[in-house]
């Protein structure tokens, strides 16, 4: 799918610009030099009006997965807990990207955001990242007394490839059986791997286009790049049975790669029974949202976020299961 620069917002439209200049593409060395510049945003955070605890999480390897926990100054008992997933297409960031989005949530529920510092592809492919997140997320079910969350409304989301991980996450809690998930926000997702359709294929959209995409699935799957052997764990579009998913809320632009995989996410979850609200917007390319936020349809794209977030905390629990 060909963007012409015209078909971009017009708010959107000169960021646009300035970002296919900077960087074309995501490659692999690519990836480790962006690694090396939002590291300096590990262990920190420039908003004093939530709280920022950090945590680190025993593996079964010995090693230790860290996890940030976003308070409101205020701390109030009984109140949601969210696993927030941040984006990069698996193979950069760090949980502190996420900073914003807790905020807002916090805003308007007083919950607890729990953000893990995931293992990247560029270290660890699949499934070091599911793996983690699976893991925070039971810790958080473990501590809800702890943190003062109520055990019936956990939620996950994320975007990105933090949307993804989300999508896999509720498939995998879903067949483990060990953690019910009240709500899921996977935003944005990237979920498959063929890479087939439409507005996978030669995509020339800034920040996240089908080269990208290529040298990010690569990065992440590994040994199983382009093989039939592909579990949907990794890749939640190859996913043949989405019932008993919780509900959930999705958006995704026009313009980027994953626009058609995840309008067929959506069909299936609808197809399978799951309530689903979603949006796409006209003009967008991938994570326009938080690259220009102050556009109107970048507030558009928060506020139906924020506000199917609320409904959500008013509608939705999940009991947990006796084990």
């Amino acid at each position: 799918m060909k963007v012409k620069n015209s078909m971009i917002d017009k708010e959107l439209r000169n960021t646009g610009r300035i970002i296919k200049i900077i960087n074309k593409e995501f490659t692999e060395s690519r990836f480790r030099l962006f690694n090396k510049m939002t590291n300096k945003f590990r262990h920190k955070m420039k908003d004093d009006s939530i709280q920022l605890i950090e945590e680190w999480i025993p593996r079964k390897d010995g090693s230790k997965l860290r996890i940030c926990i976003y308070k409101p100054l205020i701390v109030k008992e009984n109140v949601p807990g969210v696993l927030w997933l941040h984006g990069g297409g698996y193979g950069l960031g760090v949980p502190e990207q996420g900073v914003m989005m807790a905020k807002r949530f916090i805003e308007v529920s007083n919950c607890i955001v729990i953000a893990p510092d995931y293992r990247l592809s560029i270290e660890a492919p699949y499934p070091a990242a599911l793996e983690d997140s699976y893991l925070a997320l039971l810790w958080m079910k473990e501590n809800v007394k702890e943190l003062g969350i109520r055990d019936n409304q956990l939620m996950v989301g994320g975007d990105s490839a933090g949307g993804g991980l989300t999508a896999a996450l509720t498939l995998y809690a879903r067949d483990k059986g060990d953690v019910s998930i009240a709500f899921q926000m996977p935003l944005y997702p990237m979920i498959d791997d063929s890479m087939t359709n439409e507005s996978a294929t030669d995509n020339n959209a800034p920040l996240w286009n089908s080269k990208s995409n290529y040298n990010g699935w690569k990065l992440y799957l590994g040994d199983l790049f382009e093989t039939s052997n592909v579990p949907y764990y990794a890749a939640p579009a190859r996913a043949l049975d989405y019932s008993n998913i919780p509900p959930t809320i999705t958006f995704v632009g026009d313009l980027e790669p994953f626009r058609d995989e995840t309008i067929q996410y959506v069909k299936n979850l609808r197809k399978a029974g799951v309530k689903v609200n979603f949006n796409i917007y006209k003009g967008c390319f991938h994570a326009f949202d938080s690259i220009c936020p102050k556009a109107e349809v970048s507030k558009k794209a928060t506020a139906f976020v924020v506000n199917s977030f609320m409904f959500a905390v008013e509608n939705y629990f999940a009991e947990q299961k006796a084990r």
